[in-house]
């Protein structure tokens, strides 16, 4: 870990913190909520030690890099614009791209938009999801799961900010981090996640250093820039109006655990291995399920999942 190089790059307007490591061949990680670039230190040392050159930002909103206040600064064009920056100032043509939760839906609308810039996709635990050109995102998410869903109960500001402050940093990160309920998260305002169990001890994947890292980091920032990207997802609806019905041209391939919470949406393994996914992503390759893994899959099956981004960029 004492390897891995931490730089500020100016980009889009931003100060982007991004940790890399390793030569050859680039591999940008997109992380998820409620995470960091360290959600991807498993693979960043696996990658760079089999010969590419590994680059995991912090996104928008999240640890060192600039926080935006206002929701609609954290747009898909807002993100994208992000990393096409950071490609350029680092001197970057093309990327393998690997993403897990929002990095990879972020990931999904980078090859939608710049698919020249992208050699081939990795994700993680979030399928492409196909825009319906006259639902919004959120208003379908509650029309089949209510204002209970947690997807809901993040779009009010201030409301899961003070859900989030109310117990300490590291507990509330032990507590998300950790959830093994495939079922979507349904969080009445009156409980809030506050009342989800506290694991003890911690799973094996996940250390005390690994939790004050992240608590480090979310302690200074808050979430409110990671629930600012919930809070966006409309307005990234709208926006990608001319991309309605378009496909996503880029050689892929999609993993996630069977106890995936995004795995149960309602609809989600019929998209998934009935068909729509293969046309939305006509070049997807493989769907990898793994048995007894949950949500954070990059970091709970580090080694699995390391191998198989590894086996499937090394084709390129």
């Amino acid at each position: 870990m004492e390897n891995i190089e931490h730089t500020i790059v100016p980009t889009n307007g931003i100060n982007m913190h991004i940790a890399s490591i390793g030569s050859g061949p680039a591999v940008l990680f997109l992380h998820g909520f409620p995470e960091l670039w360290y959600s991807w230190r498993h693979q960043l040392l696996f990658l760079a030690s089999n010969g590419f050159r590994a680059i995991a930002p912090d996104l928008r909103g999240f640890g060192d890099t600039d926080v935006p206040p206002s929701p609609s600064s954290y747009t898909a064009h807002h993100i994208v614009g992000d990393l096409i920056g950071l490609l350029d100032h680092l001197g970057i043509d093309r990327v393998f791209l690997v993403g897990h939760d929002w990095g990879a839906m972020m990931a999904w609308y980078f090859c939608l938009f710049r698919p020249d810039r992208v050699r081939a996709l990795v994700n993680l635990s979030v399928h492409y999801l196909h825009r319906h050109p006259s639902i919004k995102f959120v208003d379908g998410f509650r029309a089949f799961l209510g204002d209970d869903f947690y997807f809901c109960q993040f779009q009010e500001p201030g409301v899961a900010e003070a859900d989030f402050g109310s117990v300490d940093t590291a507990t509330m990160l032990k507590k998300f981090l950790t959830m093994r309920d495939p079922r979507p998260p349904m969080i009445p305002k009156e409980k809030g996640f506050r009342a989800l169990e506290t694991p003890d001890p911690l799973p094996s994947w996940l250390t005390e250093e690994d939790v004050d890292y992240f608590a480090s980091k979310f302690s200074k920032t808050g979430f409110t820039g990671g629930f600012n990207y919930y809070r966006a997802f409309d307005l990234s609806w709208e926006l990608t109006a001319p991309w309605s019905g378009s496909q996503v041209k880029v050689p892929a391939k999609f993993i996630v655990g069977d106890l995936d919470l995004v795995y149960h949406f309602p609809g989600a393994k019929e998209y998934i291995h009935g068909g729509r996914f293969k046309e939305d992503v006509p070049f997807l390759e493989e769907v990898v399920v793994i048995e007894g893994a949950a949500h954070f899959i990059n970091q709970e099956r580090a080694d699995e999942i390391s191998s198989l981004i590894y086996e499937f960029i090394n084709k390129f």
